[in-house]
């Protein structure tokens, strides 16, 4: 089961490296990652997704939480969450598949981030799913290049009134 785990933690130097290799150290497999200060600049966030049954990321979770410069675990997706990814996509665009690529990337709120005579960079952002279905569309056209993040998530906010 895929499980979305946000760790904070210190911003100091050598502790993504501690915390991945926990994971290699006992050999489990990170999906993604992303990491990246929060408002406080000594604090950053990292977001992790990986697979396992519920005694596997409970072990993950504990031997998290024992790291000294880890701050808090949160396996969030025991709760409810919102969840993203950002893909940059080079597609080749020649003059007769220029007008499908624009079309393609406004279905899916895609912007144009760069423009040459012989291709297209665009940016969509929105689920891992999205991201999946605006790649396949794009296969035919032509992909020159992708480079996606990890996900990013947070907790929703309390509907409590």
């Amino acid at each position: 089961m895929k499980h979305t785990i946000s760790v904070l933690l210190q911003n100091k130097p050598g502790v993504l490296s501690r915390v991945t290799g926990l994971f290699s150290g006992r050999g489990f497999n990170i999906e993604s990652l992303s990491v990246a200060q929060t408002m406080d600049n000594e604090i950053s966030c990292l977001t992790l997704v990986t697979r396992g049954d519920n005694a596997i990321i409970e072990q993950i979770t504990k031997q998290l939480h024992k790291l000294i410069d880890v701050i808090k675990v949160t396996d969030i997706s025991e709760t409810d969450y919102v969840e993203r990814e950002m893909a940059l996509i080079r597609i080749k665009a020649e003059s007769s598949t220029r007008a499908e690529v624009l079309r393609i990337a406004d279905i899916f709120r895609a912007r144009v981030v760069d423009v040459s005579q012989k291709s297209y960079s665009i940016e969509v952002t929105g689920s891992q799913g999205k991201i999946e279905a605006v790649t396949e569309l794009l296969k035919p056209i032509g992909i020159q290049e992708i480079v996606r993040t990890g996900s990013i998530a947070m907790t929703r906010a309390s509907k409590k009134y």
